[in-house]
């Protein structure tokens, strides 16, 4: 998706069970078409992943 990587997204987590990644943002139908259908081919959910962030919490 262009400038916004999905392996960098918060978004894009580890299913044990399918034993791949996937995008865990709630869509619906009509936000994946317009989501596929824009002229910019950046992810308007994107949000960079925080490894860290349960770490600074403890």
């Amino acid at each position: 998706m262009g400038g916004n990587s999905c392996e960098y997204c918060a978004y894009f987590v580890y299913d044990e069970e399918y034993e791949e990644y996937e995008c865990q943002v709630a869509m619906d139908e009509d936000d994946l078409y317009r989501l596929e259908m824009t002229k910019h081919k950046e992810c308007p959910y994107f949000r960079a992943g925080d490894e860290y962030l349960i770490a600074r919490k403890q």
